[in-house]
C-alpha cells in the first residue's frame, strides 16, 4: 500500500509518500508545497491545491493520512491552519483518496514513544524507520511521520473512506 502523508500548513504544507508492505515500510519520496500568492489567501489556497494535486498524480497513493488540527492561542492563525487543511482534504478527496485523521500526539507517540515529542526527535526517528530518507525540511519529516502511523493503525482508522460513501 502507498501512503501520503500531510502536514498541513498555509506557508508550508509538507508531505511524504511511503510504501508499507508485510510490516515494512519503504521511503519513496517526500517535499514541501509552498503558497504562492503573496498576501491573497484564495491564491495561496489554489496554489496549494495545485501542488498537491500534482504529487498525487506523479505518485499515485492508494491512501491519504493528515493530521488533526489543533486549537493553540492564536485563533487567527488556528483559523488560517483550517483552511489550508481544508484544501488538503477537498484534494484528497478529489483524487479519490480514503483518509486517515490522526492527533500530532499520536503520531509522536507511534513514531517517537512520546506524545510531545521535539520536532528534531521526530526527523531522527523518522530517519531510522526510513532508511535512506531525507526530508526536505520539519514539515515534509511530520508528513512522513504521519505516513507511519497511518500505515501502524491498518489504514483509514477514525478516517473515511470516500470510495464507500459514493464520493
Amino acid at each position: 500500500m502507498r501512503i501520503l502523508g500531510i502536514d498541513p500548513g498555509l506557508r508550508t504544507l509538507g508531505w511524504g509518500v511511503i510504501e508499507s508492505h508485510n510490516g515494512r515500510l519503504r521511503h519513496v519520496a517526500n517535499g514541501l508545497c509552498r503558497s504562492d500568492g503573496a498576501d491573497v489567501l484564495a491564491l495561496r489556497l489554489l496554489s496549494l491545491n495545485r501542488q498537491l494535486t500534482q504529487v498525487i498524480a506523479e505518485f499515485t497513493p492508494d491512501e491519504a493520512a493528515i493530521e488533526q488540527t489543533f486549537v493553540n492561542k492564536d485563533g487567527v492563525a488556528t483559523l488560517k491552519l483550517g483552511q489550508a487543511r481544508g484544501v488538503a482534504l477537498l484534494t484528497l478527496a478529489q483524487g479519490g483518496l480514503p483518509v486517515g485523521e490522526y492527533a500530532p500526539n499520536r503520531v509522536k507517540k507511534t513514531v517517537v514513544g512520546v506524545g510531545h515529542a521535539e520536532k528534531d526527535q521526530v526527523l531522527h526517528m523518522v530517519k531510522l524507520q526510513l532508511p535512506g530518507c531525507n526530508p526536505a525540511g520539519p514539515d515534509a519529516a511530520d508528513a512522513l511521520a504521519i505516513a507511519i502511523c497511518h500505515a501502524y493503525y491498518g489504514g483509514t482508522e477514525g478516517g473515511m473512506r470516500l470510495r464507500e460513501v459514493g464520493a
